[in-house]
């Protein structure tokens, strides 16, 4: 199992405090393999096996816990030393209803430390949630970043040597779901095995936990939002393109739609800001994909969006950093990228090439007119180099997804 090393170093940080750990993000991105690298972890650092409780809640062996009391009296039977500290592990909690009474029972009657994984980025957010108010920390998980997939070339396809960039274009072909960089397989193999990733989501965190009636409507949204990834748009905007194809639609489902694709992490929304004014907007949105393979899968490789792809590469990259993630508008111009962590912050703007001067000119000089001292990037696919212009940096994608600054 190939470490996914910042991750553990961050649930490290609260390994027996008090807070309930809870780690979340797509199917299949690797939550599970992050938290059996927790209870490696916990071994190394001398806690004894058998006070390590791991329940894998989509296992058929517990296919029986399907409510609080279930799984409160099954991890309880597990605690043979009441009063030593046990470490309970509970892996894709979503479906258990009303777990979070069970967790916050535990939290009282027992001496233990929680580490939890979900699906649902509204896992939090019902009135349930309420008994863990305050007392719980969230770590989202994403799918391989570009420095994980070349971890995962070199562990598990060590024959297969590529330079950075032509490793680049493989992962900008594949996505980063785990999965399919444990062996060597195929484009075709590689996207029939997301195909049936996203078919999982579609039914399980999307159709029947919304109670959604007309999954050929998601569908038709959902192809919307891939086709216009890096373009702002709102709910108004999709219910108005259905209207022009002559089917009238809801804007409220519309946006339910949108919402459910985001509590699945199919979807992730990003705001715009203002510079200016400083507040954020709150029209014109830009929706990112949790990994661009979903896009192949689902509508093919698509030349016409590579912007956008790589926009969605740039912003997912920020995310797994930590960083607050806005779409920047300066008066009449928009910056592709705001990103901001601990009071520190940086500007980029991506395109596949600059292939211009035109193009030279709108992407660095939008940048230039930001009068700041924080740094600037122009993010591009361009093999050639120039020196930074007006205190922009150009930048080739492959090294400014390992670059170690920010």
């Amino acid at each position: 199992m190939i470490g996914r090393k910042s991750y553990v170093r961050e649930l490290e940080k609260f390994i027996d405090t008090p807070f309930i750990k809870v780690i979340t993000g797509i199917r299949r991105c690797g939550k599970s393999s992050v938290l059996l690298m927790l209870r490696d972890r916990l071994l190394e650092r001398g806690v004894p096996e058998e006070r390590i409780i791991y329940i894998n809640l989509e296992s058929f062996e517990h296919a029986g816990i399907l409510n609080a009391k279930n799984l409160y009296d099954y991890a309880v039977s597990k605690i043979h030393a009441p009063k030593e500290r046990h470490y309970l592990l509970l892996d894709e909690i979503q479906d258990v209803e009303s777990w979070e009474k069970c967790v916050n029972a535990l939290t009282v009657d027992r001496n233990v430390d929680i580490y939890l994984t979900g699906s649902n980025s509204h896992l939090l957010s019902s009135e349930l949630s309420t008994y863990i108010a305050g007392r719980y920390v969230q770590m989202p998980v994403f799918t391989l970043s570009f420095e994980e997939y070349l971890q995962f070339q070199s562990a598990y396809l060590p024959e297969m040597y590529l330079n950075r960039k032509d490793s680049f274009a493989r992962y900008l072909r594949r996505g980063g779901f785990p999965g399919i960089h444990t062996f060597d397989n195929s484009e075709e193999t590689a996207l029939t095995i997301v195909r049936d990733i996203y078919s999982s989501i579609i039914l399980r965190d999307t159709i029947m936990r919304h109670n959604i009636r007309d999954a050929e409507l998601l569908e038709r949204v959902i192809r919307y939002a891939f086709d216009n990834i890096g373009n702002t748009f709102s709910g108004k905007s999709v219910a108005d393109y259905f209207k022009n194809q002559q089917r009238k639609v809801d804007i409220n489902t519309v946006y339910n739609y949108l919402n459910a694709l985001e509590s699945a992490f199919i979807l992730h929304r990003v705001p715009r800001y203002n510079l200016r004014g400083k507040e954020i907007l709150k029209t014109q949105e830009k929706f990112y994909l949790s990994d661009i393979s979903l896009l192949y899968a689902t509508m093919g490789y698509r030349d016409s969006l590579i912007g956008g792809i790589l926009e969605n590469i740039v912003f997912l990259e920020l995310k797994r950093r930590g960083y607050a993630v806005y779409i920047g508008k300066a008066d009449t111009k928009e910056i592709d990228f705001v990103a901001e962590k601990h009071g520190q912050r940086l500007y980029a703007q991506i395109a596949y090439k600059l292939e211009s001067p035109q193009t030279a000119e709108r992407e660095f000089g939008t940048l230039a007119s930001i009068k700041d001292q924080y740094p600037k990037f122009v993010v591009t696919m361009d093999d050639f180099w120039r020196e930074p212009v007006k205190g922009v940096e150009h930048i080739h994608i492959s090294d400014f997804l390992l670059d170690t600054r920010f």
